[in-house]
């Protein structure tokens, strides 16, 4: 049969193998997901103390890569976040104890059944059903405590009081030391709703701040002018150092990784394929001929012009209409990776001669096929204004008279939708009525004390594990998880993942192509790799992600059965 290889155009040939005519992404510090990452800081706090702990708080682990995005920012508006949590929680809880000082303590009746409520959502929180049955049940026991408690301090409450204070009962002994007679204890009861209401205003002041720095600091606008975002002065030797060993490290194209999640900050393994063919010379080439011997850097060479034609548009009739095509292939990037482990450097900083000997480690890495330096070549399309971004990495490597070919396609899923709704939240909030803001805070007041003491437990927390976990002098380790994809969603809408098989396939016909170019005009039979590289790309045999680290050889099935970040949940918060 006659092979008929992928047809090989010039690479200077205007519209067509030009890479300069493809067009630049975002740049990651600017992107709308790096955005949305910044504005689930201020919104979620499990999110933020995991930010916080893996790349604040272990500063001797190297940050994962960022794709698409920025995670010093993100770092920055997450600390931010927390100390302003830190102080609104303290307001919050000053608020209830100097409102229990004013009435005596009668404040406090609230206590327990807001204390309950707050349990009642946490059980509601949970995916058990007997549990969220059990929170139905607390709240209507906690309704009519409220209830009888209001009727209590309204109506009864006063005379009550003063019957049993009179007498020399308990009521004496709890609400007139501080009065020193019922009269005035009575008319402290009146003060209760006025002070209540005072709390309520500082909750609801709270969440106001939340929201007022959503829409103006974090907006379209005031996000585009990095130099100019308050985050960023952040006061604080540590966080200056921490920025700069992530500015140096997130973008770098030797990745120091973990031996168990060499992939992190990719994404998720989206069907990731490996095959090998034997390298047998074509019949056709005469007997003065031999296969000219290929190299995995020329396998390699011949797939780049192929990837880079991608980002020309197709003919429009005329520059202007070529020049208006929005499609994101326009935006490939094309670039090569050496994988090192992160483990047996002395310290973090190390890693940074590290990446000034990219060049030496490339030379040597893409010959030798070895298992712990690998050298990739890496394909990656941010979609969606990189709330989509599909990565594929490539490895060749001959050896023994056999070609080995392995794809691993990643793909980062959109943020969170709570994030991405950060915009449309906070204009509701500030466009909303003063009776409506009243209801919200209303209803996060009951809340409050729990969270407020949750909220300064785990800053507590977290400067306790900075001052006594000897991060600072550990040695050097590789990503635990990446912010990026703690924050994606579990699944995209069916045009996310129409782009996703759309970019992925794209990709991965064109390595193939170059492949086949190569070996053809090498002289080397091209027809098993062509079928064989389609049955498996197409859903013939996957290498599946088993536990989120070890691997093996699945059937056809097409669903991605891994996840880096099994514990993904943003409300847990990472470990020492």
């Amino acid at each position: 049969m006659t092979e008929t290889p992928i047809p090989r155009q010039p690479t200077g040939q205007a519209g067509w193998g030009d890479p300069r005519a493809g067009r630049p992404p975002v740049h990651p510090s600017l992107s709308e997901a790096g955005r949305f990452l910044c504005a689930g800081t201020y919104l979620d706090a499990g999110f933020r103390d995991r930010v916080i702990d893996e790349l604040y708080v272990h500063e001797e682990r190297i940050v994962a890569p960022s794709y698409g995005f920025d995670a010093s920012r993100v770092l920055a508006h997450a600390l931010r976040a927390r100390r302003a949590e830190l102080g609104w929680a303290a307001g919050v809880l000053g608020a209830w104890f100097v409102g229990s000082l004013l009435t005596g303590g009668a404040l406090m009746l609230l206590l327990v059944p807001f204390l309950l409520l707050s349990l009642a959502d946490w059980l509601r929180g949970r995916n058990t059903p007997l549990l969220r049955v059990l929170a139905v049940i607390l709240r209507v026991y906690v309704f009519v405590m409220l209830a009888f408690t209001l009727l209590f301090l309204a109506f009864g409450g006063f005379a009550l009081m003063s019957l049993i204070g009179d007498s020399g009962g308990p009521g004496a002994l709890f609400f007139t030391p501080s009065f020193g007679d019922t009269a005035a204890a009575t008319a402290v009861l009146w003060w209760v709703p006025v002070v209540f209401a005072a709390v309520v205003v500082v909750v609801g002041l709270q969440r106001g701040h939340v929201f007022r720095t959503i829409a103006t600091d974090l907006n379209e606008r005031r996000y585009a002018d990095h130099a100019g975002d308050p985050a960023e002065a952040a006061p604080g030797v540590r966080f200056q150092r921490v920025r700069a060993r992530i500015r140096a490290e997130q973008h770098a194209p030797v990745i120091m990784y973990d031996v168990n999640d060499p992939f992190c900050g990719a994404g998720d393994p989206y069907r990731p394929w490996q095959l090998s063919v034997e390298l047998r010379p074509r019949e056709d080439l005469g007997p003065d001929r031999k296969p000219t011997p290929v190299t995995n850097a020329h396998l390699v060479s011949e797939i780049v012009p192929l990837l880079e034609r991608l980002r020309v548009p197709s003919p429009h009739g005329s520059p202007d209409a070529e020049a208006a095509v929005g499609d994101r292939l326009r935006e490939l990037v094309v670039d090569e990776c050496v994988f090192l482990p992160a483990n047996g450097l002395p310290h973090r900083d190390a890693a940074q001669a590290i990446h000034a000997q990219y060049a030496q480690q490339r030379a040597a890495a893409v010959e030798e096929g070895g298992e712990r330096r690998r050298h990739f070549l890496r394909v990656r399309v941010g979609g969606w204004d990189e709330n989509l971004v599909v990565t594929v990495f490539v490895r060749v490597h001959t050896q023994g008279g056999m070609m080995m070919l392995e794809v691993a396609p990643h793909v980062l899923l959109p943020v969170d939708v709570a994030f991405h709704n950060a915009d449309a939240d906070a204009q509701r909030y500030r466009n909303n009525n003063g009776f409506g803001k009243a209801v919200g805070a209303l209803r996060q007041t009951p809340g409050s004390i729990a969270a407020s003491v949750t909220t300064l437990g785990r800053g507590l927390a977290s400067w306790w594990r900075i001052v006594t976990g000897g991060h600072g002098g550990a040695r050097t380790e590789g990503p635990r998880l990446s912010v990026r994809e703690l924050a994606s969603e579990d699944n995209g809408s069916l045009f996310h993942l129409m782009d996703l098989d759309r970019f992925l396939k794209t990709v991965q016909d064109r390595v193939v192509g170059g492949i086949i170019v190569a070996l053809h005009e090498a002289g080397w039979h091209t027809e098993e790799f062509a079928q064989r590289a389609v049955n498996v790309a197409e859903g013939g045999v996957f290498i599946q992600s088993v536990n989120g680290s070890a691997f093996s050889v699945g059937g056809s099935n097409n669903t991605n059965t891994g996840h880096h970040n099994s514990g993904k949940g943003k409300g847990s918060s990472g470990g020492n």
